[in-house]
């Protein structure tokens, strides 16, 4: 076939004798592809199949209006179609280079987004060649509902509008796929793709999202390790929120990836009583998540049966496995063949494998050093297997678990970590350093620690891992993190040892812990030490929560001194308590001063006769009257039960109609079981069982309680089930507390959170006899 290049040098590339452009040489290129599909006789999806090649890249290649396909694309399409392979690579050289270097130097960070490989981006690698980056390939793509509000959004940014959307779902869901499926049509028009990665992904971000240009995409696979991260989390959220806003640096396109559980804790809100950690990732997050579902619905499963019919070999095998189940994309990364490896596996393996996932269900960061788990392992090995160990089976476990599953991936692989580069006069962190020296570490391949946190739930890790833990940890928030992981499954004396390594590490929640243990030693110049530290290092949080418990042991001198030092560092709610003791006292005067000392710091008036409610009696009236203005539900409960006290029931529904409306009747006390009925009309199915259960509880209709609390464990409502065992344990119903977490257990809640009490505390309590020699409950609770 006679090619129209005449030639090509430092300059560029020729085309029917003239000095070609970008758009001219792919033009030129599809052109040569047309017609040598043309001479061929093949069609699109018998070229594919010959190539190697799934359909949609096949498709997009000779799609007019299609991005610039990849050099292996173009070399596959060349060989099957028996073109000048050389000549083709050329014209596609020239079609992805910009258009000229002024244009280059004038762009923010990141690159062409047809210049991008998917699985540089993290999409999942799927098929038998998957472990050979050379012949990935992506199976056919089936769009779902969440695909639609992407193609929105897509839409959106071609007229010149900012738009961010979050991807919500648990793993190998088709997330990050979807992500870069709805953004193909951008490499047409000449958008960039950003995905801040080097040297670390929080630090990357931070460091240039100031930069990013107009039509670029800004990647945010995993978006826990920037939004999410503990240092730099809320100013990369901020960040974000002003390169939307900014209508100079418009149109971009933000994508990010969550898992359910980061998403739902940077939407929850804190206690009055607690630092707002999240509070910009929130406003961030909130009209921006959609759903991704972890199965395909039915017109799914029938478009990817369509598209396997056609000769897509990867979705055929899938779905002889996943049609039923509806888990085609799990299937995909290989979930049931990791799955496999785990239960199949030598003990070594093994053994390395569940310390992995305790580690990761406890709170310890995905990237873990090969020192911690080699240590950690050896308690999860019976004696028999611990005895037949070979001096080399450390080696070995890795270089089983390091194998490739369908290719995909391993189970645990060996994160590949590059070297940090700074500028002249910025040194790297302490924490850069240590991971750089701490010697090889290792992620556990994701499908892994979802089932892990399934499976182990109820599991309290060896004390071989908690020795690990200690000896071979250095990151503050890990530290702090199986701390009080520790602290929760009554191993004491380790949760001590850990909160003191976490505390030289920098974490704040740490010292806390140990300014609480001090104090309650007695040790209250320890204690105020420690807790200043934490202060000085940020976190000014800790002297009132220092000073909750003076309180708590009678100290009103040293509790009104930590009060007025943490009103000083600026913490809200030391002034509210500040202000309740005024009023207390009757001083009157004082009260007045410091409520206007919180209208100067931002807080409304109204806010701050709330929350003086909360701790004193006060104008109930006038709160009555301001009520609409903040709609704060602690306080509407509060004059709910001061009407009822008074006898006034009709007030008192009032008030509870206005607390439902407010939107979270699920945390409204109702003095019936009418009401309990308007707060289903306002918080949906799970918050109709709550309230009639509460209600008999406090009438001792214990048949009442038992048919209506297997209601809510038979739907998954573990809350309900948490706050009732909590009810009937202050009642003093052991029977009763014991049979509802048991219930608890089953449907898989977790206590520190549905109790807000530790786990082993409340069963020590329960089960005095029951616990194993270093105070661990006895088995299904260990």
């Amino acid at each position: 076939m006679k090619m129209n290049i005449v030639g090509h040098s430092r300059r560029g590339v020729r085309v029917r004798g003239h000095q070609a452009t970008p758009e001219q040489a792919l033009a030129e290129l599809r052109r040569q592809l047309d017609d040598g599909l043309a001479l061929s006789r093949l069609s699109k999806t018998q070229l594919a199949t010959k190539a190697q090649l799934s359909r949609t890249i096949v498709y997009e290649a000779l799609r007019a209006e299609g991005p610039v396909p990849s050099s292996e694309t173009v070399s596959a399409l060349a060989t099957v179609l028996k073109l000048p392979v050389e000549e083709l690579l050329t014209l596609r050289r020239c079609a992805a280079t910009p258009a000229s270097p002024a244009a280059g130097r004038e762009r923010g960070p990141g690159r062409p987004l047809s210049a991008w490989d998917p699985h540089d981006l993290e999409v999942h690698p799927a098929g038998p060649a998957a472990g050979v980056r050379e012949q990935r390939v992506l199976p056919g793509y089936v769009p779902r509902q969440h695909d639609r509000v992407l193609a929105d959004a897509v839409r959106g940014v071609t007229l010149g509008r900012s738009r961010m959307l979050v991807l919500v779902g648990t793993s190998s869901t088709g997330k990050t796929r979807a992500c870069w499926e709805a953004v193909q049509p951008l490499a047409a028009l000449g958008w960039r793709l950003w995905h801040p990665f080097q040297p670390g992904r929080a630090e990357a971000a931070l460091e240039d999202l100031h930069r990013v240009t107009p039509r670029t995409v800004v990647w945010l696979n995993e978006a826990q390790h920037y939004i999410g991260d503990s240092m730099y989390g809320e100013r990369i959220a901020a960040a974000l929120h002003d390169l939307l806003i900014t209508p100079e640096r418009a149109p971009v396109l933000v994508l990010g990836t969550l898992w359910p559980g980061h998403a739902d804790r940077y939407m929850a809100l804190p206690l009055p009583s607690q630092a707002d950690l999240h509070s910009r990732a929130r406003e961030l997050l909130s009209g921006r998540r959609v759903p991704v579902p972890d199965t395909f619905d039915k017109s799914a499963l029938v478009a990817a049966r369509a598209l396997a019919k056609a000769g897509d070999a990867l979705l055929a095998d899938a779905l002889s496995r996943a049609y039923g189940h509806g888990r085609v994309a799990q299937d995909l990364a290989g979930a049931p063949e990791l799955l496999r490896r785990y239960e199949d596996g030598s003990p070594g393996a093994k053994a390395v494998l569940e310390a992995a996932m305790d580690a990761r269900r406890l709170g310890a960061g995905p990237y873990l050093p090969q020192a911690f788990l080699t240590d950690a392992a050896l308690d999860y090995l019976t004696e028999a297997d611990y005895q037949q160990l070979s001096e080399d089976w450390a080696e070995a476990a890795y270089a089983e678990l390091a194998h490739p599953a369908h290719g995909k991936q391993a189970p645990l692989h060996r994160v590949r970590q590059r070297p940090p580069r700074h500028p002249p006069g910025n040194p790297p962190s302490t924490d850069a350093l240590a991971s750089t020296l701490a010697g090889p570490v290792f992620r556990l391949a994701d499908y892994l620690e979802q089932h892990g946190r399934a499976l182990r739930r109820r599991q309290c890790p060896p004390a071989s891992f908690w020795y690990a833990a200690h000896t071979h940890l250095t990151s503050p928030d890990d530290l702090g993190n199986l701390a009080e992981a520790a602290r929760h499954r009554h191993r004491l004396q380790w949760a001590h040892h850990l909160h003191q390594r976490a505390a030289d590490a920098g974490n704040p929640d740490a010292l806390y812990q140990l300014a609480a243990m001090r104090e309650k030693a007695g040790d209250r110049q320890g204690a105020e030490s420690l807790a200043q530290r934490a202060a000085d290092a940020g976190s000014p949080g800790i002297l009132f929560r220092l000073a909750e418990i003076r309180e708590e042991t009678g100290d009103e001198e040293g509790a009104e001194a930590l009060l007025l030092r943490a009103a000083d560092a600026g913490v809200i709610f030391a002034l509210y308590r500040l202000i309740a003791r005024r009023i207390a006292d009757e001083d009157r005067g004082g009260a007045e001063a410091l409520l206007l000392r919180a209208v100067d710091a931002g807080e409304s008036p109204a806010l701050c006769v709330l929350a003086v409610m909360r701790d004193a009696d006060w104008d109930w009236e006038r709160a009555n009257v301001l009520l609409p203005l903040d709609r704060d539900i602690d306080a509407l409960n509060r004059l709910i039960g001061r009407r009822e006290e008074a006898g006034d029931q009709e007030g008192a529904k009032a008030l509870a109609r206005v607390a439902a409306e407010a939107g979270d009747a699920r945390r409204v006390w109702l003095p019936d079981e009418t009401l309990a009925r308007l707060a289903a009309d306002y918080a949906g199915a799970t918050s109709t069982r709550f309230w009639p259960v509460a209600l008999r509880v406090k009438a001792g209709d214990r048949e009442g309680v038992e048919a209506l609390a297997q209601q809510a464990a038979e739907a998954g409502d573990s809350a309900t089930l948490g706050s009732l065992a909590m009810m009937l344990e202050e009642a003093e119903d052991r029977q009763g507390t014991e049979a509802l977490l048991r219930l608890v257990c089953d449907v898989g809640a977790d206590f520190d959170c549905v109790t807000r009490r530790p786990l082993g505390q409340t069963l020590a309590r329960m089960w005095p006899h029951g616990l194993d020699p270093d105070g661990t409950p006895t088995a299904p609770w260990q």
